[in-house]
């Protein structure tokens, strides 16, 4: 290793053994110079969002270092000109599965390994990771102790096991302890992009009102709560607030459930599904007051920002992907397959977990939040167990 001001800790997840030695001399020999620091977490949008705390940490604490993220192609937009980063490294999914392509991805990998990374900072924990943790031949390699696939075969030091109902964004941050680095939420998240906020109010009606955030979608078909219930708290606010307009967020596969839903009131509802980038998605979210949103990426980036959320949940676990500090803004019915932590219902009453969770129950809850302002204290959105 290059060089660190760090003091090592001396008790380190495998200590004890050889190897775990030897990564100690080898963390505390040389700490002349800035280090070069690769992060992997490629996708998911929410995932990526979650992990930004670590970059945060990484760049306050050792501010003179060089950090590179690699990261899914279609991603790199939320993270281009991000002040914290040297280098954006981008993945192109489809070229891993096309032989016609493999040359780019040799080349994309001979790349990396020239750039003799200090450190290598596994985050995603999955095969193609491990394989690029291998081929970039850090000084030092860390990873998460969940990972599968095989990817903890070529990681220096992991994390500690972590209770089950432990947060995403605390697994992540679960790495900077490992390095010596302390832990505390006194970062910006995502720092806003002045010139993506001055061109969105100029190419949408944006000032003049309070904007609630809807997000209909979600990769998963069972987390959408159903789309006619989004129209039904989408006519009643409005009825309520005369000064409140809708903004609908989404990808292209989204648009139907946006025309469904900007058609209840479409001179107060805003159809964006499939139109924005994703650093003008961010400051839309940024300018609103309010999101009710399903368990997406979108939620992610509310969360990140500070912004108050509304959250249907299905059959997912929020102590675990909730919006991160806003646990109370969850809304979960308790029934026997709850959380199932699966992509597909399989439960005797399909959907039941949110076709039973109706606006009667998610109105009251936003009513009483956009009473009291668009942002939320940041706390640790479960206690330990």
């Amino acid at each position: 290793m290059r060089g660190s001001p760090l003091a090592w800790p001396s008790a380190w997840p495998l200590a004890g053994n050889s190897e775990s030695r030897s990564c100690r001399r080898r963390l505390n020999a040389h700490w002349n110079q800035p280090l070069k620091i690769l992060i992997l977490k490629p996708s998911s949008l929410g995932d990526v969002v979650q992990a930004l705390p670590v970059l945060r940490l990484l760049k306050q604490q050792l501010p003179h270092s060089q950090i590179y993220w690699w990261v899914d192609s279609k991603l790199a937009p939320l993270l281009d000109g991000d002040p914290d980063l040297a280098g954006v490294v981008k993945f192109e999914r489809r070229h891993w599965f096309t032989p016609s392509r493999w040359r780019r991805v040799w080349s994309s990998m001979v790349w990396i390994r020239a750039q003799a990374f200090d450190w290598v900072i596994d985050l995603q924990g999955l095969a193609r990771s491990g394989f690029v943790t291998w081929v970039a031949n850090g000084q030092l390699t860390v990873g998460l102790d969940d990972a599968r696939e095989g990817a903890n075969g070529f990681y220096d030091l992991r994390t500690r096991p972590s209770p089950f109902l432990t947060h995403a964004v605390d697994r992540y941050l679960g790495i900077l302890p490992l390095l010596g680095l302390a832990v505390h939420h006194n970062f910006q998240w995502l720092p806003p992009r002045p010139a993506v906020a001055a061109a969105l109010r100029r190419k949408w009606p944006v000032d003049g009102f309070r904007w609630l955030i809807v997000q209909p979608g979600a990769r998963w078909l069972n987390k959408r709560w159903p789309d006619e219930y989004f129209a039904q708290t989408v006519r009643q606010l409005a009825a309520e607030h005369s000064d409140l307009r809708f903004a609908i967020l989404g990808g292209n596969e989204d648009r139907p459930l946006g025309e469904r839903i900007a058609g209840v009131l479409p001179d107060r509802c805003l159809d964006l599904t499939g139109a924005l980038t994703l650093p003008e998605m961010v400051e839309w979210i940024r300018l609103s007051q309010l999101m009710v949103t399903n368990d997406t990426g979108p939620m992610h980036v509310a969360a990140a920002l500070g912004k108050t959320v509304v959250a249907p949940f299905g059959p997912t676990e929020p102590c675990r992907t909730g919006p991160y500090g806003q646990l109370d803004h969850v809304l979960q019915l308790k029934l026997p397959c709850v959380p199932c932590l699966k992509s597909r219902c399989t439960y005797h009453q399909p959907m039941e977990c949110l076709k039973a969770l109706t606006p009667a129950t998610l109105i009251p809850a936003a009513r009483k939040l956009l009473a009291h302002g668009s942002s939320v204290g940041r706390v640790p959105p479960c206690p330990p167990l």
